[in-house]
């Protein structure tokens, strides 16, 4: 069987190889962070997929770096609600909708082809659709306290 010296010596290296595993999915945690977090500005990239990967990240790097995670507001606005299948509010669905919108018109001034502009509108369509029939609408926090002392 193995001497006490090879049993070290394994036990060495799997600590070693999870230490590399750890360090490459916080790597990928925060890489996944930054495009999340641009995705929540720029409509054009989407920041929820890349939040829910940097919250998976996180969770195999480390338990402090998830913690971490999970205590900031990203993940309470963005991923939590995602988890909980609560939905969005009224202003996030607007903000978010008033932006893409923006990008959209942009896109459809700027490019001159026909079935691409007629796609584009498509899409918009679809994502208000989308938007207004598929995400449930809930009431801010904001909502709640204005109905229990107003």
């Amino acid at each position: 069987m193995f001497t006490g010296e090879t049993y070290r010596l394994i036990k060495s290296k799997v600590i070693i190889i999870k230490n590399i595993k750890s360090i490459l999915f916080f790597l990928l945690g925060f890489i996944a962070l930054g495009i999340g977090i641009a995705g929540i500005i720029l409509p054009v990239l989407p920041g929820g997929p890349f939040l829910l990967f940097a919250s998976f990240c996180f969770t195999k790097s480390s338990k402090r770096i998830e913690n971490w995670f999970q205590g900031t507001s990203f993940y309470k606005n963005y991923v939590e609600r995602f988890y909980k299948k609560t939905g969005m509010t009224r202003k996030e669905k607007v903000r978010i909708n008033l932006i893409a919108d923006a990008f959209i018109l942009f896109s459809i001034f700027y490019v001159n082809i026909l079935p691409i502009q007629i796609l584009l509108v498509v899409l918009a369509l679809y994502k208000h659709y989308y938007f207004i029939k598929k995400i449930k609408t809930i009431k801010s926090n904001k909502d709640e306290i204005i109905k229990e002392f107003g």
